[in-house]
This record gives C-alpha cells, sequence and structure tokens, in this order.
C-alpha cells in the first residue's frame, strides 16, 4: 500500500530523518522531517497553471503547531488550534522568506505549502525542522523550484559557534549572560538566502562568522534533500518562462525616457505620480495585443528595474540623489505627547516613525502559552502601519504578517538592551505608530523605541540605532551596496539587509536575498558600510537625547523587597486574606513570585511605603533593644498588651509603664492608645516583654539609661 522512502543522518548531536510515501499521498509533495523526537509535516500542493491575468507569484506559506504535539491541551475557553500565534506567523514568514526567490522567475501558479508540527521533545525547535521538511516536500514536488535549501539555528558561547541549541538555551535570552546569539540562516548549496538573528553587541566579524559557520552546517542536510529527491521525486512540471523580450523592447524604447526623467525626482508622491504617469505613457503607445499580453506588467517592472539600476552601478547615483553610502537627514524629538509615560518621534527623510511608551506592573506582562510551556514577558513591541503613512486607501484590520514580522524585528534588536527585571521591575510596552514609509520603518521603529524608552525614564544599557541596506549585483559581478534604502530600492534592489546595534556591536540582524551569489565579501562590505551608517544614526540621535528623561508622574512607581520563602504563605494569608488587606490598606498593587520577590506598585510614594512597611511587619523579627510603636488592645490588672510589630502582641508590665508606681495601668492608657515601647527579650515562656518608661513617648526616642533599668 506504501511506498516509503526515508533517509537518516546525523546531525549534530541528533538524528535528522526524511521520510515520504506514507501519508498525504494526494498532495504534490509530502515530507515529514524529524530531528531528535521534533516531527514537523510539509505538505506542497500549486496550481497546474496560472489564473489568467494573474501579475504576481501567489504563495502562501502556513506554520501550524498542534499542542497535540507536546502532549497537551490548549489554553482557554476553545478547546482548540485557533488563530495562528506569534511564533506561528513568524516561522511562517521564516519559511516564506528564502523559497520565494527560487522559483522559476516567470511562474505565477498559486503555491500552498503548509507545515504541521506533529511532535514536540521541547529540546528541539520545530522551526527549523519545518523549513528543512518545507524545502524537501518542494523538491519533490516537481514544482519549478531552484532548491534545495535548508536552515539551521547558531547559538553563540564562550566564544563558540553551536549548531542547533535547545529550546532552553535560546529562551530569554536576555536573562541568559553566557549565550549571546540566535541566528537562524537559511541557504542554498552555494549561497545564503535568509538570515535572522537577535544578538548581544556581537561584532560584525563575530556575526559574519556565524552566518558562515551555518551555512558550511546546512551542505549535509542540502545533501540528504537531494538523496531523497532522486528515490521519491516526481517528474518536473512542465512550464517554460514567458519570453516577453519583444515586448520589453517595445516598452523600453517607447518609455526610457521618460522613466529616466521620472526616477530622477527625489520627493516620493511626485516620483510615484510620474511614474504612473510614464507608465501611461508607454501603454499609450502599445497596440491592444500588446496591451492585453499578460506579461506586460513584467516588462514594465524590468523597465523601472533596468532604470534604477543601471544608475546605480554605473553613476553611483541614487533615486534622490545620495551617495549609495549617505543616510538621509535625520530629526530626533522626545516628550512629544503630555500625557504619556515616554515618547518620540523619529523622522528619517520620508520614513517617521511615532514610539510611544507605556510602563505597567507585573500585573501587565504577557502571558505566553507555547508548545514548550506557559511564561511571561515583560517587553512587548507592537508595530502599526496604516494605509495614510505610504498615502493609500485601504482596509484596517488586525496585525497581518508584515506587521508582526517587523516589530519583532525591532524587539529583538531593543531587548538587548533593556535593564535586568530586578533592576528595572517594570512592565515595558512599546508601540511604533508608522505615520510615514519611504523605506526601513522597522530601523525607524527601533531608533524611535530607543529614544521613547530614553524620555520614560528607562535605564537602558545603550542606545540602539538601526539601517536598513540594500544592494544591486549585475550579471557582470559589479554591484553598489546603499545605506538608507529608500522604497523602491527595496523593491527593485537584490538585498534588504538590516542591521540594529549600539556603538559597541550588533543586537539584532535580518537579511533577505533576491538572488543567488552573495559573497562573504559582499556580505563584510555591507555590514562595515552599515556600522558606519548606525555610528552616524547613533550621532543624531544623542542630540535629542543625552541622558534618561525624567519619571513620569503619570506612571506606576514599582519597589521590590525579597522575603524569604518560608513567609510567602504569611503574607498571602488564609485564602489570601493578608495580602488583600495589604492592598485595601495600603491602595498599592502587590505582586509575589515563588521566589520571595515583592513588587509593590503605585503612582503614590506613601501608599507603597505603607505596604511595604506592612509587609515588612510581617516578615521581619523584632530587635531585641528595638524601639517600635505599638498599639494598646487590652490592659488587665497587671500591664498592658501591646500590638507592636505587625501582627505581633507584648506584655508591658505595670512596673514598665512609667517611673513611678501606678494603682492599675488604667491610669495612663486606655485601648486604641498609640505608645512607643521598647523590646526587653523574651521570658522562659516565650512571651514578649516590652517596656514604655524608657522611650519618650512624644518622640520615639528612647531615653538617658535610668539606674533601676539596670535589673532589666
Amino acid at each position: 500500500m506504501f511506498n516509503i522512502t526515508k533517509k537518516s543522518m546525523q546531525w549534530g548531536e541528533e538524528t535528522l530523518t526524511l521520510e515520504t510515501g506514507r501519508v498525504a499521498r494526494q498532495a504534490d509533495g509530502t515530507v515529514i522531517a524529524t530531528l531528535g523526537e521534533t516531527s514537523v509535516m510539509a505538505n506542497v500542493t500549486f496550481a497546474k497553471e496560472a489564473k489568467p491575468g494573474q501579475d504576481f507569484f501567489p504563495l502562501t506559506v502556513h506554520y501550524q503547531e498542534k499542542y497535540y504535539a507536546a502532549g497537551k491541551v490548549p489554553g482557554g475557553f476553545f478547546k482548540r488550534e485557533a488563530r495562528p500565534t506569534e511564533k506561528e506567523t513568524l516561522t511562517a514568514r521564516l519559511i516564506d522568506r528564502p523559497i520565494r526567490p527560487l522559483f522559476v522567475p516567470g511562474f505565477k501558479n498559486e503555491v500552498l505549502v503548509m507545515c504541521t508540527v506533529l511532535s514536540h521533545d521541547l529540546v528541539n525547535d520545530p522551526d527549523i525542522v519545518a523549513m528543512i521538511a518545507a524545502s524537501a516536500a518542494l523538491t519533490l514536488s516537481g514544482a519549478p523550484f531552484m532548491g534545495p535549501i535548508a536552515g539551521c539555528r547558531v547559538g553563540f558561547e564562550d566564544g563558540e559557534y553551536i549548531l542547533n541549541p535547545t529550546v532552553d538555551d535560546m529562551q530569554d535570552l536576555r536573562n541568559n549572560p553566557d549565550q549571546r546569539l540566535d541566528l537562524v540562516v537559511a541557504g542554498t548549496k552555494s549561497a545564503v538566502m535568509m538570515v535572522e538573528s537577535e544578538a548581544y553587541e556581537l561584532t560584525e566579524d563575530e556575526m559574519l562568522g556565524a552566518v558562515t559557520f551555518a551555512h558550511e552546517q546546512i551542505q549535509p542536510v542540502i545533501d540528504l534533500i537531494i538523496a531523497l529527491a532522486e528515490d521519491a521525486a516526481k517528474e518536473p512540471f512542465d512550464f517554460t518562462p514567458p519570453d516577453y523580450s519583444q515586448l520589453y523592447e517595445v516598452v523600453k524604447a517607447a518609455g526610457e525616457a521618460q522613466m529616466r526623467a521620472a526616477y530622477a525626482i527625489t520627493d516620493k508622491q511626485e516620483r510615484v505620480a510620474a511614474v504612473a504617469a510614464a507608465k501611461e505613457a508607454i501603454k499609450a503607445t502599445l497596440t491592444e495585443e500588446q496591451l492585453a499580453d499578460a506579461n506586460l506588467g513584467s516588462a514594465l517592472k524590468k523597465l523601472e528595474s533596468m532604470v534604477l539600476r543601471s544608475d546605480v552601478v554605473k553613476n553611483g547615483r541614487r533615486i534622490d540623489g545620495r551617495a549609495l553610502d549617505a543616510v538621509r537627514a535625520i530629526d530626533c524629538q522626545t516628550s512629544v505627547l503630555p500625557r504619556t509615560h515616554g515618547s518620540a518621534l523619529f523622522t528619517r527623510g520620508e520614513t517617521q516613525a511615532l514610539v510611544v511608551t507605556t510602563l505597567g506592573t507585573g500585573d501587565d506582562e504577557q502571558f505566553i502559552d507555547a508548545l514548550h510551556g506557559t511564561f511571561k514577558q515583560n517587553f512587548m513591541l507592537h508595530y502599526n502601519f496604516p494605509p495614510y503613512s505610504v498615502g493609500e486607501v485601504g482596509r484596517v484590520g488586525s496585525p497581518g504578517r508584515r506587521e508582526i514580522g517587523h516589530g519583532k524585528l525591532a524587539w529583538r534588536a531593543l531587548q538587548a538592551v533593556l535593564p535586568a527585571p530586578t533592576d528595572f521591575p517594570y512592565t515595558i510596552r512599546l508601540v511604533s505608530e508608522i505615520t510615514e514609509s519611504n523605506g526601513s520603518s522597522s530601523m525607524a521603529s527601533v531608533c524611535g523605541g530607543s529614544l521613547s524608552m530614553m524620555d520614560a525614564g528607562v535605564p537602558l544599557k545603550a542606545p540602539v540605532a538601526g539601517v536598513a541596506m540594500g544592494l544591486v549585483l549585475e550579471d557582470d559581478g559589479s554591484y553598489g551596496i546603499l545605506t538608507d534604502i529608500l522604497g523602491d530600492e527595496d523593491h527593485l534592489g537584490d538585498m534588504d539587509f538590516k542591521v540594529a546595534g549600539t556603538e559597541k556591536g550588533i543586537t539584532s540582524l535580518q537579511m533577505d536575498i533576491k538572488v543567488a551569489g552573495i559573497t562573504p565579501e559582499i556580505m563584510k562590505t555591507a555590514l562595515a558600510q552599515a556600522k558606519a551608517g548606525r555610528m552616524h544614526i547613533l550621532g543624531e540621535m544623542a542630540k535629542a537625547m543625552t541622558a534618561p528623561g525624567e519619571f513620569s508622574i503619570h506612571a506606576p512607581r514599582i519597589e521590590t523587597m525579597q522575603i524569604p520563602t518560608d513567609k510567602i504563605r504569611e503574607v498571602i494569608g488564609s485564602g489570601g486574606k493578608v495580602i488583600r488587606e495589604i492592598v485595601e490598606l495600603s491602595g498599592a498593587k502587590v505582586d509575589i513570585s515563588d521566589d520571595g520577590v515583592i513588587k509593590i506598585a503605585s503612582p503614590n510614594a506613601d501608599s507603597i511605603q505603607k505596604a511595604y512597611d506592612m509587609i515588612y511587619s510581617i516578615v521581619a523579627e523584632p530587635e531585641v533593644g528595638g524601639v517600635y510603636k505599638g498599639k494598646v488592645v487590652k490592659i488587665v490588672d497587671f500591664g498592658a498588651f501591646v500590638n507592636f510589630f505587625g501582627k505581633r502582641d507584648g506584655l508591658v508590665h505595670v512596673s514598665q509603664i512609667e517611673n513611678r508606681r501606678l494603682n492599675h495601668p488604667s491610669d495612663v492608657l486606655k485601648e486604641g492608645q498609640e505608645v512607643w515601647v521598647k523590646l526587653l527579650g523574651f521570658d522562659d515562656r516565650g512571651k514578649v516583654r516590652l517596656a514604655m518608661k524608657m522611650v519618650d513617648q512624644e518622640t520615639g526616642k528612647e531615653l538617658e539609661k535610668q539606674p533601676e533599668d539596670a535589673t532589666e
């Protein structure tokens, strides 16, 4: 019944297995990849003809994590997997980015890639396994895919690169000083196609070394996919790229001059209008047959690309007239919003981000229910890209894959410089509103986010800036590397290379390549040019924010205290009675963690102090000889009982009330009266012995030692 083909190899410390022929046999290509005990099934289907008039490549990649893979039931009211999580969305993008450029140019048939996590051993992250499975399934499917690709994850510890570190090793790197890198690289046999990383101030050489290491480590995986394909691949789909060379020559002759004039306009909106007018002028010269040609859009785009690219490589001239390594004019403003905890407006050319910081308490942390467990996150960055930012109209809905991806890139860049939670016990939420866009709004979010947090008084380890690099690579090997690319340069160029970091090193790197042939030399040059651009931007940012801003009066204040873990039960009380009373009486929020760290939050300093004192009185032990303020709770013939240290009571013997003989304690005391007492010690039965006569009842100061005190 089954025609199973299976290939295995030792990869690092685990066995990698690729299998096909057992399940989903009606798909064009299906592979189950297993690394350790993490298994992902990838299914590929593609339409056998393109839809009429289709002028783009409709590739869709889905990545789904099934909770059963880790032996879990989904949380919440609906006990089934629902909309994609952030991790699923980011992994789908991770797979899409390296495979999209490898389909034969001109192929516009619909392609669907679905990756499903079937088993998760909580050690090997399924995202890398899914990427390998998707590549193998595409290679078997017969689709015009110029792969295969493979991918791996790289860590960096003690100066050594680590292949496919475990999930736990990569979890919460900010609080793991030994691990400095979480890098994912995908590539073909000859070239790196995609890089995504979270880093902790690595040098350019260290980062380049990690990419090179990764490309070496994926070579045997590519060989394994090829070996599987030799035994199980389907016949290649009969597809010949359309030849529209004649149409292109007609289009070029009709509109090259006007298109060059349009791309000489530096203002984006004027240029967009001029390019559209040039296209209409070209169409006006074409015959009805040429206008109906499905390749007309491709011919027009090729003309645009030729105009932009030839100027860059041959003349060193860009659309807006800048030099290849020049950064656009920058303007930085902070405290632009009156009520927010922190805000910044970062403008670079025609790209602008309004970034707002909100500080919260432990109650505001985000709970994340992932396959490998549930955890909390105290730093969030949300990126919004409305249609008006590019002068367009359009539907506004929930964040799409692009918004989630750009937000995560900025999050990676900034979280490396956040203070430790023990030093700054706040939940931090950044929101980046892109108000204008013409290239690299994610890097504008990084710069604006850094300024906004500093404006809010967040003690960052160092400011962070980011810059987007581009590449134009010609067939003869000549190339130009562009600093701070425009939207058109990104769209028509060969590389999108985003680098963010501090003055000391790189904190995030993302690279997408549209052509095979990026050499280590080109990457090294791009990294060096990016560093120069980053340093320039950091200098401009420093003019706006030389020191952390003042803490907003609207932000909560948080104090932390550490108590013994065996005292947690006493602070909480039976059924939470004690902690509720503390919150009610003090007006502060109190959050207790399992390790005994207590966070007390309130905009009012007095509320924090009151809650602190109440908790301290529960967990601390009174010191013999110490003076404390208390309240008389009961009067008896032989003295008075005083509640003096939280819930603790002690007896002030009638002889210790005043330096004179009293007939009865009620002569000078009444219930509810506040008094100052000194802790003398404990009697043979452990009862607390207190004295009043040694303390000035007005000031609480201990009086000079009286002769009769010597017997105490």
